[in-house]
């Protein structure tokens, strides 16, 4: 999905928020449970800004449902189409 789609779809995002949502959206079909620091790895942040700019997903309209699901090791999260 393009930056251009992505940011029209989530128009109310930052720019983090909006890295975070398209990285879930290209690896959701793939993947069901991230590790914030996983994803902060790919995305070159720190999981803490991962964790921190997840909420906006969690409750914002976006195309993805995200549910916070473990700590063991990192907070992980479910991500579902």
């Amino acid at each position: 999905m393009s930056a251009t789609a992505t940011s029209t779809a989530a128009p109310n995002l930052s720019d983090k928020q909006r890295r975070i949502l398209q990285y879930l959206r290209a690896n959701a079909d793939e993947r069901t449970y991230f590790k914030s620091r996983l994803i902060a790895e790919e995305l070159g942040l720190s999981a803490k800004e991962v964790g921190a700019n997840m909420r906006a997903l969690l409750d914002g309209d976006v195309d993805l449902t995200v549910e916070k699901w473990g700590y063991s090791s990192g907070t992980t999260w479910k991500v579902t189409r």
